[in-house]
């Protein structure tokens, strides 16, 4: 497969939208697409899915080892033609202070991958050149190839800004993008607005393509794309293989879908059966599971049809008390709490199970990588252990439980930032943490045994 990687000088340059422009262009060509974000966003990949038609990958050097990561990337790579890695804020933006970790440009070492850097043009002529040339320079090991300019309208323009990059730091402008307001993706306050949720999307990514296909030159991008095979680990997954045949309640709908690909089907890899169910929508859970996983999402902006489908609060409630091992991130957090409380301060009862409420706030209350460190046995570690991840969260949950991780922050000055996070009743386990089960296989083997050990208890019982 080959690949390519867009990246940015910052945030907010149009590297999502023009990454699903191309995605889709090169799907309409009739190229089979895999698409990859880097770091731990679960919005844009599903835009990406949109777009080539493929579920996207998410390569996160803080939770993901480099041989899991380069095992994932080989796996995907197996059934595509080309893989299309969209970058996370500025190329070299990492962890803290760290161009080289958690980055862009370490993901792209990682993978032995070129880079396109996208620029806004709209507001420099020739110093683009300086631009470039400082990207390119600072480290030398990485591989920028190309160039493109975006909010670039006029011929004349582009001309300057192409002749001077190519001149002065002598990577090759493939293309632009014109100043156009039709052409973004609308956000909200987790970044992009979920697709889902995206009336018309497949009309606008359409439109996106057809201008991604006039002003870019697709043919060299493609020539400039890596394809030579990223070497790895053949036997990683030996120890995980076909263990159980445990059936496990995933929620997915607007409310709750943020989960990493690679993580389910880890699950899937060592024989658990996922069931999908809508926490919004379906009046009961799926027949005969053994456990329950309620990802992040927006029960926010779903409050009022999740606190009115009482009969699934019930349910969920009734299977933390029967002693189902029930895991939620953020979301799920939110969700398995007693209330939600808005930003209009309107009170909307969730499932009850654990003591406390979710306060929405109208700015971040924590972002960043974290660990956990387990001060108690939960349904994914047993005390002691640690589990890497990020939080990104709006909401406070304010409660009098015990918490049951001690959790840590490295900060930019050389501190440790503390704090407590993570709340369990029974096998009710609700975190504001994300974590990645490919990360570390046990904590998907934790949850396989608890489930187990549930479904062992209701059959004695029955």
């Amino acid at each position: 497969m080959k690949r390519i990687m867009f990246a940015a000088t910052t945030s907010g340059t149009g590297k999502t939208t023009i990454s699903c422009g191309i995605m889709r262009a090169l799907r309409n060509r009739g190229l089979k697409v895999q698409p990859f974000k880097v770091g731990p966003d679960y919005i844009d990949p599903e835009y990406h899915r949109a777009a080539s038609g493929v579920k996207s990958r998410n390569l996160d050097e803080f939770m993901l080892p480099p041989e899991e990561i380069r095992y994932l990337f080989s796996k995907a790579a197996e059934r595509s033609d080309i893989g299309i890695i969209e970058g996370v804020m500025g190329l070299y933006d990492g962890l803290g202070a760290s161009f080289d970790y958690c980055s862009t440009a370490s993901m792209s070492k990682i993978l032995d991958c070129p880079v396109v850097l996208i620029i806004d043009g709209r507001s420099m002529a020739a110093s683009a050149a300086a631009l470039v040339l400082g990207f390119k320079s600072l480290d030398k090991a990485l591989n920028i190839v190309g160039v493109i300019a975006n909010n670039v309208s006029t011929d004349s323009h582009f001309d300057i800004i192409k002749k001077s990059v190519e001149s002065y730091a002598g990577v090759p402008v493939i293309g632009r993008i014109p100043k156009d307001t039709e052409f973004a993706l609308s956000s909200r306050h987790l970044g992009l607005t979920p697709s889902v949720e995206t009336e018309g999307l497949d009309e606008k990514l359409e439109y996106i393509a057809a201008v991604i296909e006039k002003h870019i030159d697709l043919e060299l991008l493609l020539k400039l794309a890596e394809s030579r095979p990223v070497e790895y680990d053949l036997h990683r997954r030996d120890m995980v293989g076909n263990i159980t045949d445990v059936r496990l309640a995933v929620a997915n709908d607007k409310a709750f879908n943020f989960y990493y690909q690679d993580a389910l089907e880890l699950l899937e890899d060592m024989g658990v059966e996922l069931m999908s169910f809508s926490p919004m929508n379906d009046e009961r859970l799926p027949e005969h599971i053994d456990g329950i996983f309620i990802g992040g999402g927006f029960p926010e902006i779903f409050a009022r049809e999740l606190s009115e489908n009482e009969a699934m609060l019930a349910q969920i409630r009734q299977k933390s008390e029967d002693g189902m091992p029930i895991y939620g991130e953020c979301g799920g957090l939110m969700y398995l709490g007693e209330a939600l409380q808005d930003l209009e301060n309107n009170f909307w009862p969730m499932t009850r199970i654990l003591p406390g409420k979710s306060v929405m706030a109208k700015k971040l209350q924590r972002f960043g990588y974290c660990i956990g460190r387990a001060e108690e046995e939960t349904p994914i570690s047993l005390c002691g252990e640690q589990v890497k991840g990020h939080e990104f969260h709006y909401s406070d949950f304010v409660s009098d439980l015990q918490t049951v991780y001690r959790m840590e922050k490295n900060m930019t000055n050389g501190s440790l930032k503390v704090w407590g996070g993570g709340y369990l009743v029974g096998n009710t386990l609700g975190t504001y943490l994300h974590t990645h089960f490919a990360g570390d296989y046990q904590l998907a083997l934790r949850l396989i045994r608890k489930m187990e050990a549930y479904r062992a208890v209701k059959k004695e019982n029955d």
